[in-house]
């Protein structure tokens, strides 16, 4: 991470990833589901969907829902909050390329 002074405060500019700069394990999977989650939330938002419609059209409990409203998607694997996404009426492309280094990148990209 970068350091700089900022009105004489050190100040770290982070990754772009906070669980890689906290240090985490597995820290580029708790994006990717972080990234999913906020995706789901602003499709929620873009259909005016109360979490107890948004839990139904999901295959969701309500209460799961507002866990993921909250942050708390830990119970949900990556794989079932794509299906979320596509029973909200999104596509989900998966593109495979080569890495620029020795290991490869996982990133959502929203259109």
């Amino acid at each position: 991470m970068k350091k700089r002074v900022i009105d004489g405060i050190e100040v770290l500019q982070g990754s772009g990833n906070v669980y890689a700069d906290l240090g985490l394990p597995d820290a580029e999977k708790h994006k990717v589901r972080a990234d999913l989650a906020i995706q789901i939330i602003k499709a929620m938002r873009r259909l005016s969907l109360t979490q107890q419609d948004a839990a139904k059209r999901m295959g969701l409990t309500q209460p799961k829902v507002s866990d993921l409203m909250r942050g708390n998607f830990t119970n949900l694997s990556e794989r079932k909050l794509m299906g979320c996404l596509n029973r909200l009426g999104y596509d989900i492309e998966i593109t495979v390329k080569p890495a620029a280094s020795q290991f490869g990148h996982l990133v959502v990209a929203a259109a």
